[in-house]
């Protein structure tokens, strides 16, 4: 008798375990609502949220606004990952580029990034440009910083050996380098997945007259709770979506990779 290998059996339980949380969640919301425990006019119920969801879905606003947030995300995020991992591998390689560079690093990161977005407005205007800008400056740090200390954390002994054998540098890189660095590249990237989710919210609100941001921020002002509670289920949802998929994307790419239960 066969059945699935125990790794198989675990994923499948993560992904069983990941779309029954929020269900439970959402029933347990519901229940607190029929008993009167939740005020709606404050925390409107799932089902009269997602009436107001149907709504939005049937006149298109819904999707207007996320296929702009969702533009805004995708060219942000690649706009600041290519370079953040090469410029993470470079600094992680070069002794010399990382004593340049670390502490420009350093004292730039902690800046809040929605607290610059005036600035980048004054150089980039209020069109799209601007927002991709502050998602990028959010994101390149996390993946510049995870890429520079998943080169320097490779053990030196892969260094040796693939020296011992007269391995070119081409293959060094490919072979050892990247592999070795490719655990804490995609740790970055998932953390710059998320921030950007906030700050494209952020940035939203004040600087824009679409995306799910703007949707929030406008049902807020004119008190249609339910609409305003759509586009932060839309996030949350955009969220584990996006996180699944790099994820899954992270699993394919590493293989020999093993997760501790």
């Amino acid at each position: 008798m066969t059945g699935k290998p125990p790794r198989m059996r675990l994923e499948t339980q993560e992904r069983l375990l990941a779309i029954v949380s929020p269900l439970a969640l959402l029933v347990v919301w519901q229940v607190m609502s029929w008993l009167k425990l939740l005020d709606a006019r404050f925390i409107p119920s799932p089902i009269t949220i997602g009436e107001g969801a149907y709504r939005l879905v049937e006149s298109g606003e819904l999707w207007t606004h996320l296929s702009v947030s969702l533009w805004r995300l995708a060219a942000g995020f690649v706009v600041a990952a290519v370079p953040g991992i090469l410029l993470g591998l470079v600094m992680g390689l070069s002794r010399w580029v990382r004593m340049i560079l670390d502490p420009i690093v350093a004292a730039t990161y902690p800046i809040p990034k929605i607290a610059i977005l005036p600035l980048i407005m004054l150089f980039f205007g209020i069109g799209e440009v601007s927002k991709i800008v502050i998602i990028a400056v959010a994101v390149i740090y996390l993946v510049l910083i995870n890429t520079m200390v998943g080169v320097m954390t490779i053990d030196p002994v892969y260094f040796d050996v693939a020296k011992n054998y007269g391995a070119p540098w081409p293959k060094l890189f490919t072979r050892v380098i990247i592999p070795g660095a490719l655990p804490l590249i995609f740790a970055g990237l998932r953390l710059g997945l998320g921030v950007s989710l906030i700050v494209i919210v952020a940035a939203e609100f004040v600087a824009a007259k679409s995306g799910i941001g703007y949707l929030i921020w406008i049902s807020w002002e004119t008190l249609v709770i339910e609409n305003m509670f759509v586009g932060i289920i839309v996030i949350t949802v955009l969220g584990v979506v996006t996180t699944f998929i790099l994820r899954e994307i992270e699993r394919a790419v590493i293989p020999w990779r093993r997760e501790r239960a």
